[in-house]
């Protein structure tokens, strides 16, 4: 196998005084934090589609990046050889997973029975090269969006055979996900979604969509793929509003439709600011329910309104982060994937290094940040004491359901006025983050 990266070692860890932009300053896989080793928390997975289909085309512009492995027509001999340029990247890296959609690792072909054929020999090489890296799988999933058979949506489309057509690609990613030992697979309705309510009998398409996903549920089950199921939230981009909107839409969605119990969430950084909360929001959101899956790590630009797909470099956010996923109990099966791509001017494949090592080094700051957060206890006891008024006497009461309407007025008729309400204390709350920061 030819080396594509031959001027790239192995990337080690070389602590906080380095120097070497080739080297983690602080992801150390084999450190414990909370009793559990750094790559065991995060479970970093490279996304197939940004690092090695990403061109730097945009729509003001021509493709810019510079992949000695690719050439100017895709084939499948071509996509082998991106795979193998894939894995020794991943394994320079040291990340444990991958994730792809279908159509990243093998190209369509003139038919479906030739897609399949393309896909299955494709998967043939990853499976070899699995078995020689020890790089493994973390969710693969089907592009349902891309061709425009889908624009009308794929599960939710007003044509009948274009549902079919997507439930036969479904069920061949989830083959081969299922044979690449893919520990999720992953549903993004990238055009599930409306532009005008003129044309869409709303009901009717969530109708559809449910029934979908029951009959992914139910062929998953039949060939013994054991994996977690995902949804991706997202409100909008490419399609004005898209039904995975945010965290709570997916949520009701999956309890409406009987779901939930087989559904989690694979939670975007960037895809959280279009839906105008925080990462903080829809991770809580999401775990809160027991709905929290997986992650994918990125972020977006606040001066520019649409999904930019950035890196995660800000410590703030991977501390927040971290904070979520440590109190509840982490990822596993998920994991952190970065959804993300180099900028279009950083063309060189030098840059992927760059960006990976920057962005796993900003995670493992933020997990040690959390980490020594938790075990100084202070927000913890500040947030304890902020809610107290409900750990005994009236409060205890009301959450036990002790009470109703009647009695609650029949005690305020008698008091008049509520106890006097106490400082928030956002400023103090933030400060103490500050400290550890």
């Amino acid at each position: 196998m030819n080396e594509h990266f031959p001027d790239v070692p192995t990337i080690p860890f070389e602590g906080p005084q380095s120097d070497n932009p080739l080297a983690f300053r602080h992801y150390n896989a084999d450190e414990q934090v909370e009793g559990l080793a750094m790559k065991d928390h995060f479970r970093f997975a490279v996304a197939y589609w940004h690092t090695f289909r990403g061109t730097g085309q945009d729509p003001f512009g021509a493709p810019t990046m510079q992949r000695p492995w690719e050439a100017p027509a895709d084939s499948v001999d071509n996509a082998k050889r991106r795979a193998e340029a894939a894995f020794e990247f991943i394994s320079k890296l040291g990340a444990p997973f991958y994730c792809f959609h279908d159509r990243d690792i093998a190209p369509e072909g003139e038919t479906l029975k030739e897609t399949n054929a393309n896909l299955d020999a494709v998967v043939d090489t990853l499976e070899r090269l699995q078995e020689a890296t020890g790089v493994r799988l973390l969710w693969g999933t089907a592009n349902l969006f891309s061709n425009p058979r889908f624009m009308h949506g794929a599960a939710t489309s007003c044509n009948a055979e274009t549902f079919a057509y997507a439930a036969a690609q479904v069920k061949k990613a989830l083959e081969a996900t299922l044979r690449l030992g893919g520990e999720n697979y992953v549903f993004w309705g990238g055009r599930e979604g409306y532009a005008t309510l003129l044309n869409t009998d709303m009901k009717r398409e969530l109708d559809h969509l449910g029934a979908f996903f029951h009959m992914a549920v139910d062929y998953a089950q039949k060939i013994g793929f054991t994996g977690q199921f995902l949804i991706e939230p997202k409100p909008m981009e490419p399609t004005k509003h898209q039904y995975d909107f945010d965290a709570a839409a997916c949520v009701a969605f999956l309890k409406t439709y009987g779901l939930d119990e087989h559904f989690k969430l694979n939670i975007e950084t960037n895809h959280a600011t279009l839906a105008g909360h925080t990462m903080g929001h829809e991770l809580e959101t999401a775990a809160m329910h027991g709905l929290l899956g997986s992650i994918d790590a990125n972020r977006g630009d606040t001066l520019l309104g649409w999904d930019t797909d950035q890196f995660p470099t800000d410590i703030y956010l991977t501390t927040e982060v971290m904070l979520i996923v440590l109190k509840h109990g982490g990822l596993a099966p998920g994991g952190f994937n970065f959804d993300a791509k180099v900028r279009r001017e950083s063309f060189e494949p030098i840059d992927l290094f760059h960006a990976h090592i920057g962005a796993m080094d900003a995670f493992a700051r933020g997990l040690k940040i959390a980490a020594a957060i938790r075990a100084d206890g202070a927000l913890d006891e500040m947030l304890t004491a902020r809610y107290s008024s409900w750990d005994s006497g009236l409060g205890a009461q009301i959450e036990s359901g002790e009470l109703g309407f009647e009695e609650l007025e029949r005690l305020m008729l008698e008091k008049g006025e509520p106890a006097a309400n106490e400082s928030g204390r956002q400023e103090l709350f933030e400060n103490v983050v500050n400290r550890f920061i």
